[in-house]
């Protein structure tokens, strides 16, 4: 086990400062939350990836790997922190962890039902850089007229996938991007424009 990656330093503590910051995320969509206390990346994934997964991920909540995120490291610590069943299928994954690099991106996972919307997936983008990107335009539920996000790395189809997604509502996928050390959230609720 001295191969496997270090998990929160104090993980009662650590866990709960790290939730309330994801939360925050959720609440203030477009809004860069830093994650202060969080772990060191493992393998690919960044820090906040690694915070999320630690802080959200558990033996109930199945995670899909994307091949860029499908290595040793980041299984066996999985595995070893979390307990969370890894899952072959996009669509039988509570939580996935993929690069803007898949396309379509947010195809194929679960949406939840009309019944049940929570047991829709969230995905976990890593992106180069939560700034730089082209301006998106953010309005909904957490903002009060409108936010600004410009995540770089998005695919050209973005906007078009997004729309799709959010006509689906009160179904969908939420999207968390990260990069470095920071996340943020994009819930399905949010419309967003270029």
């Amino acid at each position: 086990m001295s191969d496997i990656a270090l998990g929160l330093a104090d993980p009662a503590h650590d866990s709960q400062k790290l939730f309330r910051a994801v939360l925050d995320a959720f609440a203030h969509p477009g809004r860069i939350v830093a994650l202060t206390q969080g772990p060191a990346g493992v393998g690919p994934l960044s820090r906040a990836a690694t915070a999320f997964l630690l802080t959200l991920v558990d033996r109930d909540t199945p995670l899909w790997l994307s091949p860029d995120f499908d290595v040793p490291a980041v299984r066996d610590f999985v595995r070893f922190h979390t307990g969370a069943p890894l899952v072959a299928r996009e669509a039988d994954a509570l939580f996935a962890l993929l690069t803007p690099r898949r396309a379509p991106l947010i195809d194929s996972f679960a949406i939840g039902t009309d019944p049940y919307p929570d047991r829709s997936a969230t995905l976990v983008i890593e992106v180069p850089a939560l700034t730089g990107g082209p301006a998106l335009t953010l309005k909904g539920p957490g903002i009060e007229s409108e936010a600004r996000a410009c995540v770089a790395g998005l695919p050209a189809s973005f906007a078009e996938e997004w729309a799709a997604n959010r006509t689906l509502f009160p179904c969908g996928v939420d999207l968390v991007f990260t990069a470095g050390s920071e996340l943020m959230a994009l819930p399905r609720s949010i419309a967003v424009e270029i």
